[in-house]
């Protein structure tokens, strides 16, 4: 008997230890209220002229963004944009992932060019799309499915300044 409480009690304080060492456990990211900001973009189909220049887009950009509850700490957001009916372009910003500097609060993500490296001070390229072939552009790809009605998405994040995701979002863009 006291050799079975030896072994457990060795089983438990190895346990222990390396939990200990593993640190803490993270928690899931807060939830952010997102929200799109300019009154042309419903969430329902994309506004005329938004689509790719594929598909007869004009100077097509990214919806603004209102997003609130951003935690202390926040340094940046990053914007992945999603495709969730093209598998290859449905998951980790296929369409490309757009970062702003912004803080803690509230914050207003200015709509920006697609389909360019170019962005206005304070917003950066974090990843570019993942299209292939005719489809590849540099930078964000606008909805671009050729009006076969799939629906865009994207999943916003609260980045801190060791690029760990503080809280995060999603808003329907609409559908092409």
């Amino acid at each position: 008997m006291l050799v079975r409480a030896w072994v457990f009690m060795g089983v438990f304080m190895g346990v222990f230890a390396g939990l200990a060492m593993a640190g803490p456990v993270l928690a899931d990211p807060a939830p952010l209220t997102v929200t799109l900001a300019d009154p042309a973009w419903t969430g329902d189909k994309i506004p005329e002229g938004q689509q790719c220049r594929k598909f007869g887009g004009k100077s097509p950009m990214t919806p603004a963004l209102k997003v609130e509850g951003l935690p202390a700490g926040t340094v940046e957001v990053l914007v992945e944009f999603n495709d969730e009916d093209y598998y290859d372009l449905s998951f980790g910003g296929g369409h490309g992932i757009i970062g702003f500097a912004a803080g803690p609060g509230t914050a207003v993500l200015p709509a920006v060019p697609g389909e360019t490296w170019e962005m206005p001070p304070g917003v950066r390229i974090a990843d570019e799309n993942r299209a292939t072939g005719s489809y590849a552009t540099p930078g964000y790809l606008p909805p671009c499915s050729g009006g076969n009605d799939h629906r865009y998405f994207a999943v916003v994040k609260a980045i801190d300044g060791n690029e760990e995701v503080l809280a995060e979002g999603q808003v329907t863009i609409g559908r092409f």
